[in-house]
């Protein structure tokens, strides 16, 4: 599902209980979303997405990794990465 299709999917779902709701509307709600989820996880905070799951920032450390083409030996290192954690709610939705 891309972008395009996710915002008519939602205004679709919104709109069943009488409420109307616009694409706009939608994709305002989502570019907001964007931004507070890009500032929280960089500020090392945990998002929380009812229903859905949690996103979080994981630090990987430096580690020695291989060149594929040569086989040297280079050194890879230390990071922070995004990491998501799926509500039981979803796991056994998608079981």
């Amino acid at each position: 599902m891309n972008q395009a299709q996710l915002i008519e999917a939602i205004t679709t779902q919104a709109g069943q209980d009488g409420q109307s709701v616009s694409k706009a509307d939608v994709t305002r709600v989502l570019v907001a979303l964007t931004g507070v989820v890009h500032a929280q996880l960089k500020a090392g905070e945990e998002v929380t997405l009812p229903g859905v799951g949690k996103l979080k920032i994981k630090d990987k450390a430096a580690k020695t990794g291989r060149n594929p083409k040569t086989g040297a030996e280079i050194q890879i290192p230390a990071k922070r990465v995004p990491a998501f954690t799926a509500v039981k709610a979803l796991k056994d939705a998608v079981a």
